[in-house]
């Protein structure tokens, strides 16, 4: 995860945090995870449970190391996401779309404050320097700026699933459409991650390379940007320090 001002890296048993603060200083923490998502084996539920171990690291994250900026902090974005949710709100009310079509154009929508969170910002390049230390780790040569396993390449896929199953919902009686939400976003999320797994087993496939290709695009042209020496040497410390507890 590429933070404001450094680099959040996991592995399957602990995580690593490394940021530059405005004084210039590098400044770096890891611990081992409470919460480990590779012990749920039932592909309903590893997508999520990967995500919430994900998010799950961030308190202790600020505990342990308050100078670290998240990437929503700033009030731009804070602003953007209630605009957003404001127009998903009206989309999703609205009469002239056909359910499939409300629930794709939200879902679109949805994605706009993140698309901000990297505009005027070091996120972009600190996106980079992730990519660039981990690639080139994994592969023991330089690698560029895009990677294949960057969270981006779930857009797509996370989009079309939750449309079709939001789609569905909203023809099922209105007494029934809360629990049955749920369940489909929970099911959206799975089935994202677990195309998203496909994908990265097979990454000759011609389906793997087109569903990929967007996602690849986005790094390219917006969510990455080249980044700095400096920048490089932060993400290089979180690698290392999870590298280190990992053994």
């Amino acid at each position: 995860m590429a933070l404001l001002n450094g680099v959040l890296v996991h592995g399957p048993h602990s995580w690593a945090c490394a940021v530059r603060t405005r004084d210039g200083e590098l400044k770096v923490v890891s611990e081992y995870k409470r919460l480990r998502a590779n012990r749920v084996r039932s592909p309903l539920l590893r997508g999520p449970a990967r995500l919430v171990e994900a998010f799950a690291v961030i308190p202790a994250m600020r505990r342990r190391l308050p100078e670290a900026r998240l990437p929503f902090q700033r009030g731009q974005v804070i602003g953007a996401m209630l605009v957003t949710a404001i127009a998903v709100r009206g989309i999703k009310s609205s009469r002239s779309l056909t359910p499939l079509a409300r629930e794709l154009i939200g879902g679109l929508l949805s994605a706009v404050p993140a698309a901000l969170s990297l505009r005027g910002s070091e996120l972009a390049a600190y996106h980079g320097a992730e990519h660039v230390s981990i690639g080139s780790y994994e592969h023991d040569e330089v690698r560029a700026k895009e990677h294949e396993r960057c969270g981006s390449h779930l857009l797509g896929p996370f989009v079309a699933t939750s449309a079709l199953g939001g789609a569905l919902v909203s023809r099922m009686p209105r007494s029934v459409r809360g629990p049955a939400r749920a369940a489909a976003s929970l099911g959206a999320l799975a089935a994202a991650t677990e195309l998203f797994g496909w994908m990265v087993r097979n990454p000759d496939r011609p389906l793997a390379r087109a569903l990929a290709r967007p996602g690849h695009e986005l790094q390219h042209r917006l969510a990455t940007a080249e980044p700095s020496p400096a920048q490089l040497e932060v993400a290089e410390a979180a690698l290392a320090a999870c590298l280190q507890l990992e053994g």
